[in-house]
């Protein structure tokens, strides 16, 4: 009996080891193949579950990943001005399925021919609860996916998806559940420290004016309203206002809808907000009232006050790098004043104001058309366009050479003879003079002028041309106060032969703009056609040299500009140590990426972002003056700290709408993220040492 008893308490456990070892065998991953429709390639997609099963919400935990070739984009659950959202249709063939919850992550925003539409590009990972009746009984899901796409054309396909599976026998995948924990961290959570004050919906203007509250001061949010309910997916909120006063945002829609009138009272709107790193939804259901622009609160920084600090900036720009080789041409300006009347001084300073304001008016109109067209804008932006510097190097150059007296009058060519000969007594010449001074300075952010700048690209059509005169008028201050006081240019020095060496000098520092001009023109262009456009130039001023001055003159022009070049070369190589301190490689930049910021803020490192570009001479006096100089440059190059750079020397949309996200629109722009500081620590445009180690140290809070 004994041993009868043995033998059966030995089967039973090698038949429990058995069932042990086989269980892995009979779990299993369930997942679609990639699948792809054959009329339309450039678009995937692939639905997987992750093996991990809620047993209090009976869900099981999947994902949809679509993957989207070339500028293919796809849309949120409410598109905007155009698009459809995707929909996964399910309930005709699926057995033992409740629902499919489709969570969304935070979507992009995108301008095509001015229709504003907000989705996803190259690749978005969807995650899913497929809640089931019962757990214990085996579940079919047969679905359609119709995923709507768009370039410059839309298409809409559809994608079969069948699976069948039983919960309990599902494998845990740790590399599925990674996806589903990456894309969940995307999808905004219920906020926690954020209420709503009021929220009132006009049914007879089609408006929504909302309030909130939250304990933070906001800073630069991004909010995209939805409603939930089915009918109403597909409403486009235009924002009419949005202000901020500390911890108080106040946002006032316009909503349209295809199909007619909407009432949105008794309805549950959501607004997802993205406010620097933090993602949450808020939900709310807006009672019936009339709304009134004005009793929506105004924002604490008046117009009035930007207005002032546009007049400021302008008036900086006059002493920034940036504006230095403009200099010349104003002290030649009013050098050769000397012995006109007052009234003439008067009127060519007007005309040289009227100058500047006209092309600050011409700059607001073109961006105002290229923001009414979808695009991007930006301070200083058409220094990213090859023409744009191609023309003024030409330019500058053509001044050059008229100062230098190597370009005469009598030259067939008119843009040389307008811009080169009428400098100097025709109001004409005196207007493009303003023109052309604006034009140089506009590569460059001052102080105070940033602040405008955003306020004005953010605003209505009339306030940006209110704060872009401001602007003309503080750029124009200098020549409006010799206008006023014409007296003023006999303080100068009396003409004499002292003016020829001036004029002379001055003819050098355009030559050297219009060579910077020129170097620009790399990022363009290969190198080689840039180096032979020099050597052009070069030989051209010595054929100019031989003609107006002679022989000799060449002969020593020349072979002074070559000795000088290589003697100055071997002579700073040789005596380095004793004139400068040598600059280090440049730090190891990293692209820039908001998402790469978010990472390595959540592991604790430390971000310097450097936003520049190589034809803004702040940017270049911030770096050589203070990023590659120690203390800072030891700084960039600790253990937790990461350098990351956003190069817009030429237009990138991905540092353009980081800029834009930022409530900036130019360069130079210099923020510090960390973990004591994961919203950011904006820095002033013209950096020192002290305010960017503090910013670093504030930034690591309690780490060091």
């Amino acid at each position: 009996m004994q041993n009868l008893l043995w033998r059966t308490s030995l089967f039973v456990k090698i038949g429990l080891l058995f069932s042990l070892l086989s269980f892995p065998l009979l779990a299993k991953t369930i997942e679609t193949p990639w699948l792809v429709n054959p009329d339309h390639p450039p678009v995937d997609i692939q639905f997987a579950l992750t093996g991990d099963v809620e047993q209090d919400s009976n869900s099981v935990l999947g994902l949809l990943h679509v993957r989207l070739a070339d500028d293919w984009k796809t849309y949120w659950r409410s598109p905007g001005e155009g698009g459809i959202a995707p929909t996964l249709s399910w309930k005709d063939s699926s057995h033992n399925i409740q629902a499919v919850d489709w969570f969304w992550p935070f979507p992009e925003q995108f301008n095509i021919l001015g229709i504003r539409t907000l989705g996803y590009q190259k690749e978005v990972v969807f995650p899913l609860h497929v809640r089931v009746e019962d757990l214990n009984q085996p579940v079919q899901l047969k679905s359609v996916l119709t995923l709507p796409t768009c370039t410059t054309i839309c298409v809409l396909t559809d994608y079969p998806i069948d699976l069948e599976f039983e919960p309990q026998a599902l494998m845990f995948s740790e590399e599925r559940m990674f996806q589903f924990s990456q894309a969940m961290s995307k999808v905004p959570p219920q906020a926690s420290d954020t209420e709503v004050v009021s929220a009132i919906w006009d049914q007879m203007d089609q408006r929504l004016a909302v309030t909130l509250r939250q304990v933070n001061s906001w800073s630069m949010p991004t909010i995209l309203p939805f409603v939930e309910a089915m009918e109403l997916e597909e409403l486009d909120f235009q924002l009419v206002s949005s202000q901020v006063q500390s911890e108080t945002l106040t946002l006032l829609y316009d909503v349209f809808s295809w199909t007619g009138e909407v009432d949105l009272q008794g309805q549950v709107v959501n607004l997802n907000i993205k406010d620097n790193h933090r993602l949450f939804d808020i939900g709310f259901s807006p009672s019936a009232g009339i709304v009134e622009e004005a009793n929506i609160p105004v924002s604490s920084v008046s117009t009035l006050t930007v207005f002032g600090w546009a007049l400021i900036g302008g008036l900086i720009l006059n002493i920034m790098p940036c504006v230095l080789p403009v200099l010349g041409m104003k002290l030649n300006t009013i050098v050769s004043a000397q012995g006109v009347g007052k009234q003439t001084i008067r009127k060519q300073f007007l005309a040289t104001s009227a100058g500047i304001v006209a092309c600050f008016w011409l700059i607001a109109v073109s961006l105002s058309l290229l923001k009414f067209a979808g695009h991007s804008i930006g301070w200083g932006m058409q220094f990213q366009s090859v023409w744009f510097l191609a023309l003024m190097a030409l330019v500058t150059g053509l001044f050059a050479f008229n100062m230098l007296g190597l370009l005469t009058v009598s030259l067939p060519n008119r843009i040389a003879n307008w811009a080169g000969s009428k400098g100097d007594n025709s109001y004409a010449g005196h207007f493009v003079q303003g023109m052309f001074a604006t034009l140089l300075a506009t590569p460059c952010s001052a102080p105070f002028l940033a602040t405008a700048i955003a306020y004005a690209f953010g605003a209505d059509m009339l306030t940006l041309f209110a704060i872009f005169t401001a602007l003309a008028l503080g750029m124009s201050l200098p020549w409006l106060a010799i206008a006023l006081y014409p007296k003023a240019v006999r303080w100068l020095p009396k003409p004499g032969k002292w003016m020829l060496w001036f004029k002379l000098a001055l003819g050098t520092m355009m030559l050297l703009t219009s060579i910077w001009l020129l170097t620009l023109l790399r990022h363009h262009i290969p190198l080689f056609w840039v180096v032979t456009i020099g050597l052009f130039m070069f030989v051209w001023m010595l054929r100019q040299i031989k003609r107006n001055y002679g022989d000799k003159s060449m002969v020593v022009f020349g072979s002074l500009g070559i000795v000088l070049s290589a003697g100055g070369i071997f002579v700073a190589s040789m005596t380095t140590d004793s004139w400068v301190t040598p600059l280090p490689p440049e730090p190891q930049w990293v692209a820039l990426s908001q998402d790469s910021i978010d990472e390595l803020v959540g592991e604790g490192k430390t971000v310097f972002v450097d936003v520049s570009a190589d034809w803004c001479i702040t940017c270049k006096s911030n770096k050589i003056g203070v990023l590659l100089q120690q203390p800072v440059y030891g700084e960039l190059h600790a253990d937790d700290t990461v350098p990351m750079l956003g190069d817009w020397t030429r237009a990138q949309s991905t540092v353009t709408e980081y800029l834009r996200a930022n409530n900036r629109f130019g360069v130079p722009f210099n923020i510090v993220y960390g973990p004591g500081a994961p919203e950011g620590i904006p820095l002033p445009v013209i950096l020192n040492d002290q305010t960017v180690l503090d910013a670093l140290n504030k930034a690591r809070g309690e780490k060091r």
